[in-house]
């Protein structure tokens, strides 16, 4: 049996088709292949850039609740400080009042209070009450006396006027107050004025 060349080309054709088919098909799945690994892809990467502005919105808010945490307790360190050193002026110029009480008192001649001179003697026991009385108010305040006679010298409670050599006394303590020196709550408000003993 001889085969028409018109039925090869058919056969051919069919062949060809089938095989184009096939060739469509796995181009297809290939492509279904392809796809899905792009977009996860570009999803894999969008969530890394996600990731990372969560990283960053989270650091600068943290840094945020650390900075405005920071400045609440300056504040409130700044309002306890007013609270004890604002009325420092104001016990400046009192110490100023305390002094003249203290040698007011100082300058009366003690063989002069008398009974026999009961003005002086009056006006001197009200000096002393009212003395008294003004430095329970400095403790009441925090506002302490500084008379260090015979305490070491400390640069930042007392001032020295002079340095003078003294028998029986260490030198660097103090052998002299010129003038009572005051601390407010644990801080120099006036250094005491002092004489320092020296070598001879």
């Amino acid at each position: 049996l001889r085969t028409s060349p018109r039925l090869l080309c058919v056969a051919t054709q069919q062949k060809n088709s089938g095989q184009n088919l096939e060739e469509d098909q796995s181009q297809r799945q290939n492509e279904q292949r392809v796809e899905p690994s792009s977009v996860e892809k570009t999803l894999t990467e969008e969530k890394a850039k996600l990731e990372e502005q969560l990283k960053d919105v989270t650091d600068k808010y943290k840094r945020a609740l650390a900075d405005a945490e920071n400045v609440r307790q300056r504040s409130q360190k700044l309002v306890e400080e007013a609270k004890l050193y604002g009325i420092q002026s104001f016990c400046k110029d009192l110490l100023e009042v305390a002094d003249i009480l203290e040698k007011a008192t100082e300058s009366v001649p003690k063989e002069e209070i008398k009974d026999e001179n009961p003005h002086l003697k009056s006006l001197y026991e009200g000096l002393v009450m009212t003395e008294s009385q003004i430095q329970k108010v400095f403790k009441k305040h925090g506002l302490l006396r500084l008379d260090p006679v015979g305490a070491k010298f400390d640069p930042y409670e007392h001032e020295a006027l002079f340095h003078t050599p003294m028998e029986g006394k260490e030198p660097g303590t103090i052998a002299l107050v010129s003038k009572i020196g005051y601390k407010l709550h644990g801080r120099t408000l006036r250094p005491a004025l002092v004489g320092v003993v020296k070598d001879a």
